[in-house]
């Protein structure tokens, strides 16, 4: 589990990554769609894309010719789970790190 939690909080790490689940919080997105708001190429946000992949946060599907993405929020819970194990955090409140995501995208467009 210890490399599973790795994964999951270097993928939330990065501030464009944090950005792109706050972007799936809405409903599922293709890739197109997804890399849309960012100044970077289609190949950056595979790489970003890839990363949260790997730690379980987003699941990829290839629908026809689009790659749609899908937050998958259960690594979160595990990792929330964690967090718990210190008595100091209360469980994460899905809703709560929504707004939180909201306001870190704001900032960084603004």
């Amino acid at each position: 589990m210890a490399d599973h939690l790795d994964t999951v909080f270097a993928a939330l790490a990065d501030p464009t990554r944090r950005a792109i689940l706050s972007m799936l919080l809405e409903d599922d997105m293709a890739v197109t769609d997804v890399a849309e708001p960012f100044e970077m190429s289609l190949a950056a946000i595979s790489k970003h894309l890839t990363i949260l992949s790997r730690a379980g946060l987003i699941s990829q599907e290839k629908r026809g010719r689009v790659k749609w993405c899908k937050l998958e929020p259960d690594a979160l819970r595990q990792a929330s789970v964690w967090m718990q194990g210190f008595g100091q955090f209360e469980p994460v409140n899905l809703d709560a790190f929504e707004r939180f995501l909201e306001v870190e995208l704001r900032d960084q467009e603004g």
